[in-house]
């Protein structure tokens, strides 16, 4: 064994999920395990987990976490090892992970204070025996762990921020940071101050020994002003020790043959099948390319492009599938979509994980209009299923689709379309691209089998993380 990794995270596939910050959580630890580190993983126990945690062996403690005791508990879900933070008084509420029904909680800065507070001392200290070398802590949920490590005592430990979503920062008043125990001595701008408040993100960012992004390009994109959020200058002045580590999927999670028989980038037979299926349940005729969205339906994604652009592509022959939530005017506007062009575009509000893996499976083609995407999945799901990713030029994006141009179809190489700058012209001739390529049936299967022969696995990536701790420790 190379070493022990904490991983400290607000959410964790199979068990609580809201975004891509879970699916990368629970899959770490499996793939980290073929680079021979063994990584636990620290989250809340919800209100939803405790009930699974009883049992488990109390493996730290604190009488006075903010309020009332807290311990943490050890098992094991799924091949998953996890430590689970037990806070009655700060996770047993109705609701998800950051907000009940009235909306986010009050105490939203204590509560994951808490669990940065406990993951750093076992970082420290170890649990029950287990002591890590490593504390990995993802997005600013887990912000303040390194910064706790880095006022009150790191012991052997070095510590990693993962930025997953420079967007979200975890901000409180600053009349908080004695009762978050962090020292007045550090609130100013070089350290923990943030334009007169606390950032629980930026704490990590100028702590941590090491940060890491989810993708390259974005790495180099968050040292700039439109990416940054107001945090360029603090990662541009760490850029020695920042790097960009693509996410992976689970393939076998993804996997287009277990779910569709004689489905490969070999025998298409299967997609055929999938997609007369999907058109079938959605009541779609489609002669043209068949394209879906699977997103949080906010502008970031750039979902507002849609009405502009969706009347042309259906002209040209194309149709529409959008599975996801979010803005209510977006969730209206594509409700308006499909009762405009019935039979060329269908919408399902709301997330279903069982027909997402059969939208992909059917599905010719994926948009991603994102305005910014730190790393991206259902790009690499679509790589996945021969379902061509359409892109714009950013962030993990950009790291991961081939755009068709003359340059990359003579060499053979093209797996997707991409476009830039992100507005309705581009992506309207994007979609005009990927209507002229599917009308040459020679062409679109070799986009569909370079794509399907696209690594997308963890593989790479977690060698990468691998060899980051390696260099941290030794």
């Amino acid at each position: 064994m190379r070493g022990r990794v904490l991983s400290v995270a607000s959410e964790c596939v199979p068990l609580v999920k809201t975004g891509g910050l879970a699916d990368v959580v629970g899959a770490l630890p499996g793939a980290l395990a073929g680079q021979g580190w063994e990584m636990r993983v620290l989250m809340p126990a919800y209100r939803s987990l405790r009930r699974l945690a009883a049992g488990w062996p109390v493996v730290w403690e604190e009488a006075d976490l903010w309020g009332g005791p807290g311990r943490v508990l050890a098992g094991e879900v799924q091949g998953l090892s996890l430590m689970l933070l037990d806070a009655p008084h700060l996770y047993d509420r109705e609701g998800g992970p950051y907000a009940g029904p009235l909306g986010e909680h009050a105490d939203t800065a204590v509560r994951f204070a808490a669990l940065s507070w406990a993951g750093a001392a076992i970082a420290r200290a170890g649990a029950a025996g287990w002591v890590p070398e490593i504390l990995h802590a993802h997005d600013w949920q887990a912000g303040l762990a390194p910064a706790y490590l880095a006022y009150h005592g790191a012991g052997a430990a070095k510590s990693v921020l993962t930025v997953h979503n420079i967007a979200f920062q975890g901000l409180a008043p600053a009349h908080l940071l004695g009762h978050l125990r962090l020292p007045s001595a550090a609130f100013h701008p070089d350290a923990l101050e943030y334009f007169g408040k606390l950032s629980a993100l930026k704490a990590g960012l100028i702590t941590a020994d090491r940060i890491t992004t989810v993708s390259p390009g974005y790495a180099a994109e968050l040292m700039r002003p439109a990416f940054g959020m107001g945090l360029e200058g603090v990662i541009a002045a760490r850029a020695g020790v920042v790097s960009g580590i693509l996410n992976g999927v689970d393939t076998s999670v993804w996997d287009p043959a277990r779910e569709t028989p004689g489905f490969s980038a070999k025998a298409m037979a299967g997609k055929a099948k999938a997609r007369a299926a999907l058109c079938d349940t959605f009541g779609l005729e489609v002669p043209g390319p068949l394209a879906i969205i699977v997103s949080r339906l906010t502008e970031q994604k750039g979902v507002d492009l849609l009405p502009l652009v969706t009347p042309g592509f259906v002209e040209k022959g194309g149709g529409l599938i959008v599975l996801g939530s979010g803005e209510p005017a977006l969730e209206a506007a594509m409700q308006g979509l499909a009762a405009r062009f019935p039979g060329r575009v269908a919408v399902r509000i709301g997330y279903d994980e069982a027909l997402s893996h059969q939208l992909f499976a059917g599905a010719d083609a994926v948009l991603v209009p994102s305005r910014f995407e730190p790393c991206g999945l259902t790009q690499m799901y679509g790589l996945r299923y021969g379902t061509l990713p359409v892109v714009s030029l950013v962030g993990g994006l950009a790291d991961t689709v081939i755009g068709a141009s003359p340059a990359t179809l003579a060499a053979g190489v093209a797996t997707g379309v991409t476009f830039q700058p992100v507005d309705a012209l581009a992506l309207g001739q994007a979609l005009d691209r990927l209507v002229a390529l599917h009308a040459q049936p020679k062409l679109w299967s070799k986009l569909r089998a370079n794509a399907m022969a696209h690594p997308v696995g963890w593989e790479v990536s977690a060698a990468a993380y691998a060899s980051l701790y390696d260099g941290l420790i030794r």
